[in-house]
């Protein structure tokens, strides 16, 4: 029972020394650092039925540094965060990164491009495309015969 409790301490033991290689290699980075994460920034799309909305999370980006482009069925959300420390002041520790970061979403219907709509409040980035009106749901009516 005594080789089992110490071969499961060494297992843990050895796991943990990986854990703080790598924290120390990455540097507890924010997954928004690396150009190669497409995660960031967070978003959720939904149609809201008249409209295709974007919600997203930019927590430290200013309007100015987002672009927001639309081509043809794509729609590409693209900008900087950046982290400075204000004017006259020492920075004594930095965990807060800034970061460039680009994501494309295929969007699953023309929009009117003319009346898409962009809102930055609190961090959160709204964009809403409208559907093209050959886009929308129809109403059939049917006629009795």
């Amino acid at each position: 029972m005594i080789g089992y409790f110490s071969d499961f301490e060494r297992t843990f033991s050895t796991v943990d020394q990986l854990r703080r290689r790598m924290e120390h290699v990455f540097g507890g980075a924010d997954p928004a650092v690396f150009a190669t994460d497409t995660s960031w920034p967070r978003t959720s799309v939904y149609d809201a039925g008249d409209a295709l909305v974007l919600v997203a999370d930019l927590p430290g980006v200013k309007d100015s540094d987002i672009d927001l482009t639309l081509e043809q069925d794509q729609l590409t959300l693209a900008g900087e965060r950046k982290v400075q420390a204000p004017e006259g002041h020492t920075v004594h520790r930095q965990e807060r990164r800034g970061a460039r970061f680009s994501r494309t979403f295929n969007l699953p219907f023309k929009v009117d491009a003319n009346a898409l709509t962009a809102d930055l409040k609190d961090g959160v980035l709204t964009v809403r495309l409208p559907k093209a009106p050959e886009a929308q749901a129809r109403k059939i009516t049917v006629k009795a015969g």
